[in-house]
């Protein structure tokens, strides 16, 4: 299939022509006509995926002859995941009438106002700025057509989704609802069956799967050699660019120190604490190859689209299964291959066994050649059998 059997209107098509795509992914396929045909739609599917033009596109092509007022909202969940949306409606619809604002916090109110009084046709926002426009008497959504959920389970990681519900409560009762994510819980069925009406659902893989394309393994060692571990595994991998995770922003400036004092790799870090301009910065930079290495937190897991990521290493397990799926899935992308390193300590096997229950399989436990451990038990490859012990009685099976 290609896009042009789509629907999509003629100047979206020239945007897609200009990006060098032709075929859609499974994604894409399946909720551009239904979202051209008008329907709700709940999508699912695995990061790397092509969600974002799977909205976009259809969105675009649907605006066409409706400028001057707001007429779609996307939400999104982070600073980050907003610019990037933003920056894809800009692109894919160059060649269309189509305005699109970015809304979020970090940065002053003023040029967002503007904007808004201007009457961009779509806007791309977190939602704590939204509701401090609309506070504010800044923001009007009574003509918005098209809303749009995205990321919308790490919106409720997040704790965002009491600020969500009051957000579809400003936009009219009579609109085009759109809800996409990469995992879908069960505690977000009851916000789509009260947001969306009659929504066709599009699911690419199972829910909780890790994509094909990625390779990932844990990496057990003791907590000691934590550190040393990481940066074996830095030497000893030919990567192109590589995302390390952090689960505090101190261990991330941490590392990033560590890695600029010990190694010759062009390192940059991105978490919650940096300036706005920084983290554009450092994003940018790791997307034009500027810096090889970016040390990060969950901030940068969900939905943030760089392409070419070779290797992504997870300093410590995550506490949350799903963030080891969306932390994962920043390689692999687009059908291209990659490898996921997790560096496993005793402490964290709690959680590590629970990414193996949500993702259903056993991840494989690897060991580095040469590299001199220190013991850990975390290192057998068996786990001791149970002793027979004679006690009066009878016998009876004691365990280690």
């Amino acid at each position: 299939m290609l896009f042009s059997e789509l629907g999509l209107s003629p100047e979206v098509l020239q945007g897609v022509e200009a990006m060098g795509y032709e075929s859609p992914t499974p994604i894409q396929a399946q909720s551009i006509p239904a979202i051209l045909e008008g329907s709700d739609i709940v999508g699912a599917s695995q990061t790397g995926t092509g969600k974002t033009a799977a909205f976009a596109l259809p969105i675009l092509s649907l605006l066409s002859g409706k400028e001057g007022r707001l007429r779609c909202l996307v939400l999104e969940p982070t600073r980050e995941l907003a610019a990037q949306v933003a920056e894809a409606f800009t692109e894919l619809g160059k060649f269309s009438k189509m305005r699109s604002l970015l809304v979020h916090g970090g940065v002053g109110y003023g040029k967002q106002r503007e904007g808004l009084e201007q009457g961009y046709e779509i806007v791309l926002a977190t939602p704590g700025r939204l509701l401090d426009h609309a506070a504010q008497g800044a923001i009007n959504l009574k003509n918005c057509d098209i809303l749009v959920l995205d990321e919308v389970d790490r919106m409720l990681d997040m704790g965002f989704l009491p600020d969500v519900r009051k957000i579809v409560k400003m936009c009219p009762e009579k609109r085009q609802t759109l809800l996409f994510s990469a995992t879908m819980p069960a505690q977000i069925d009851s916000l789509a069956k009260w947001a969306l009406k009659d929504p066709i659902e599009v699911e690419i893989g199972r829910r909780r799967g890790v994509a094909e394309t990625v390779t990932h393994a844990f990496y057990p060692v003791s907590m000691d050699q934590r550190e040393g571990l990481l940066m074996e595994l830095l030497s000893r991998t030919d990567f192109k660019s590589v995302m390390i995770f952090t689960r505090t922003k101190a261990d991330a400036d941490k590392l990033t120190q560590i890695i600029r004092t010990k190694c010759d790799y062009k390192v940059t870090v991105l978490h919650g604490d940096i300036r706005q301009s920084d983290r554009e910065k450092a994003l940018k930079g790791f997307r034009d190859g500027t810096f090889d290495v970016i040390i990060a937190t969950d901030i940068a897991a969900r939905g943030l689209d760089v392409s070419g990521v070779t290797h992504v290493i997870n300093y410590q397990v995550p506490e949350n299964p799903e963030d080891y799926v969306h932390r994962i899935g920043r390689t692999g992308r687009a059908d291209s291959e990659g490898d996921a390193f997790t560096i496993l300590t005793a402490p964290e096997l709690d959680f590590a066994e629970s990414i193996e229950r949500y993702v259903g399989q056993k991840i494989e436990r690897r060991k580095l050649e040469n590299f001199d451990y220190i013991y850990t038990s975390l290192l057998e490859t068996e786990k001791p059998k149970p002793i027979l012990r004679v006690r009066r009685g009878g016998p009876k099976r004691r365990r280690r």
